[in-house]
């Protein structure tokens, strides 16, 4: 039995990590092609390097088919309810940096905080007789912010890509969103509310409490461990 780590299987999150664990003399490296889910790992033995999307880095982390992971601390949040049961988070990497935020049209130019945000749906509600939607594809840490904040009257809609679209789209009226330069937000004349930080991401590097080991095991995941964060 190795050691398996699970790693972004593509993109600049996959060659960030690759860096990070190279810097501490782990390397880690694909096999074959691109379109090869195949890696290695050198610098340290006992270990099986695992290639996943990002999003599929959790689900494996709580299944206890991985036993260490490296993704986005916005996806654990997401993905794993009640996450600090399943994982523990063992260092965050400095890398992969992105806010997930609710943002509204800038024509809304009454609507820059959550208390306006609150009382544009209640608004909207009375007009339109159906609640606002907001399009997000983080549903559980919208909808525990925005309760924690006492935002009533909205409804969220799915978006798996181009969230930032659906308002021009006119499929949803607000969206909460990853963003890490802004960029897209403005280009779709759109504004994040001045206190809708729902979480503030990047990648880490995670451990599942369930993944089963050995003795031999333990040795070689305390060996890495202690050599990554030393």
């Amino acid at each position: 039995m190795a050691i398996k780590l699970g790693v972004p299987s593509k993109g600049r999150l996959q060659q960030s990590t690759f860096d990070w664990f190279g810097a501490r003399g782990v390397d880690l490296a694909r096999t074959g092609s691109d379109r090869e889910y195949a890696g290695a790992v050198k610098g340290v033995a006992g270990v099986e390097l695992v290639l996943l999307s990002a999003g599929e880095i959790p689900r494996e982390l709580r299944a206890g088919r991985i036993h260490l992971g490296v993704t986005g601390t916005d996806m654990v949040r997401e993905k794993i309810p009640l996450w600090q049961e399943s994982v523990a988070e063992i260092a965050l990497l400095g890398f992969g940096y992105a806010d997930l935020i609710l943002a509204v049209p800038k024509t809304w130019i009454d609507v820059d905080t959550l208390d306006d945000l609150d009382a544009a749906a209640a608004q909207f509600r009375r007009d339109h007789g159906f609640r606002l939607r907001i399009a997000t594809k983080y549903h559980a840490l919208s909808r525990e912010f925005l309760r924690q904040h006492g935002v009533a009257d909205y409804q969220l809609v799915d978006s798996q890509g181009a969230t930032e679209g659906t308002v021009k789209n006119l499929t949803a009226e607000a969206i909460a969103d990853i963003t890490s330069t802004g960029d897209t937000l403005e280009a779709n004349h759109l504004k994040a509310l001045k206190d809708g930080v729902i979480h503030k991401s990047q990648a880490a590097l995670l451990r599942s409490k369930s993944a089963s080991t050995n003795e031999a095991d333990d040795k070689i995941l305390k060996a890495l461990l202690d050599q990554l964060t030393r």
